[in-house]
């Protein structure tokens, strides 16, 4: 399993927008081959940011399913104009769980 996490920096002001656009959105990430789940945090301390956190099987399943689909296209429009920055994705192993 591989853990998918990206800080997302919302433009301030356009939050609300953002999650109306991600709650389509999840719907296009979860009928993906490989996808196990996901979650989105939005930060306590700075409202326009949030942590997405996907878990995947492969990291293939993200990188060149998901990424190389005609659905990753769609995911795009929805949620990239929001960002500000663009946010880094970034992609863990496990190493201990309790």
């Amino acid at each position: 399993m591989i853990l998918e996490t990206a800080i997302l920096d919302v433009k301030p002001g356009q939050e609300d927008a953002f999650e109306k656009a991600f709650a389509e959105a999840q719907a296009i990430i979860s009928s993906m081959k490989g996808y196990i789940s996901h979650q989105l945090h939005r930060c306590v301390e700075k409202e326009s940011r949030y942590l997405l956190l996907v878990k995947w099987e492969t990291l293939e399943d993200h990188t060149l399913g998901f990424r190389g689909s005609a659905e990753y296209q769609e995911w795009k429009r929805l949620l990239h104009h929001f960002y500000d920055p663009f946010p880094e994705v970034e992609h863990y192993s496990l190493v201990f769980e309790n």
